[in-house]
């Protein structure tokens, strides 16, 4: 069994490229940079995307020699929910927090992870595209019309979790790549969401936008917390390092340090 006081984080979307793992894989590092314990596991044994992450971190470390705050973690090899909670019990014990990074599809296996989650983080690109995961938009007026399946799911699950333990599940809709510009759609988008939220009971927090370091930082599995490591330090570092130090903050993760603002990112 994981500690029992471990708090588990699953990113989960059935939506592909939109930032999900590389979102994960940054909270990990900057929780465990803050000296918490953390274990992550991968569901996706294909693309294995944060799991290849942290190794290239490793890998960086090792050429450094230096010490890299990182994640004890697995991709998941038994595909099925007593799996999963073979490698909780196994690398998830005595774990401040549990980050499961799911594949984009729903399936038996993602369904059980969401079950145990104490916070749902879902990444959306801020299009309609993406938004249509958690709710249906009228095409002339852009008013929500229902929640979709996605999102019914989600509230089921999590009805399920507060029968059985009657703790309460937290679910974070992060809307990644927000543009930089007061656009008619980025507007629209969020008036959708907000409307949504009050409905399906998720919060909207801003994610991390679309910048092309955060890809050139994977070879290396760096973050943006290692400025020393990354070398040639650009403002579009800067920027992008306080796009994560409000991402962070807005999770509201029960961190040692009640100053969640700080969190490893001074």
């Amino acid at each position: 069994m994981a500690h029992r006081n471990s708090h588990f984080i699953v990113f989960a979307n059935e939506k592909g490229g939109t930032g999900k793992s590389t979102t994960a894989v940054h909270v990990a590092v900057a929780l465990a940079a803050t000296g918490h314990r953390v274990a992550a596991i991968d569901l996706d044994h294909r693309q294995r995307t944060l799991s290849r992450y942290l190794d290239n971190r490793e890998g960086t470390a090792r050429r450094l020699d230096k010490d890299l705050p990182t994640a004890n973690h697995v991709t998941l090899s038994l595909l099925t929910p007593a799996g999963l909670d073979q490698e909780i019990a196994r690398i998830g014990s005595n774990a401040d927090f549990v980050i499961i990074d799911t594949p984009g599809r729903d399936d038996p296996l993602t369904r059980a992870a969401i079950a145990r989650a104490d916070t749902i983080v879902t990444p959306i690109n801020d299009s309609f595209v993406d938004l249509d995961l958690i709710g249906q938009v009228d095409a002339e007026t852009y008013k929500v019309k229902k929640p979709s399946f996605y999102a019914e799911l989600i509230w089921d699950l999590r009805k399920v979790r507060a029968q059985e333990n009657g703790t309460s599940v937290d679910w974070v809709v992060l809307r990644n790549r927000l543009q930089h510009i007061d656009a008619n759609n980025m507007r629209r988008v969020g008036r959708a969401l907000a409307e949504l939220s009050k409905r399906v009971g998720f919060r909207t927090i801003p994610g991390l936008g679309e910048r092309v370091i955060y890809r050139e930082l994977f070879p290396k599995g760096l973050t943006l917390l290692d400025m020393e490591a990354i070398g040639s330090i650009g403002i579009s570092h800067i920027a992008a390092r306080q796009e994560l130090r409000e991402m962070v903050s807005a999770l509201s993760l029960p961190t040692h340090d009640a100053e969640q603002g700080e969190l490893a990112l001074a």
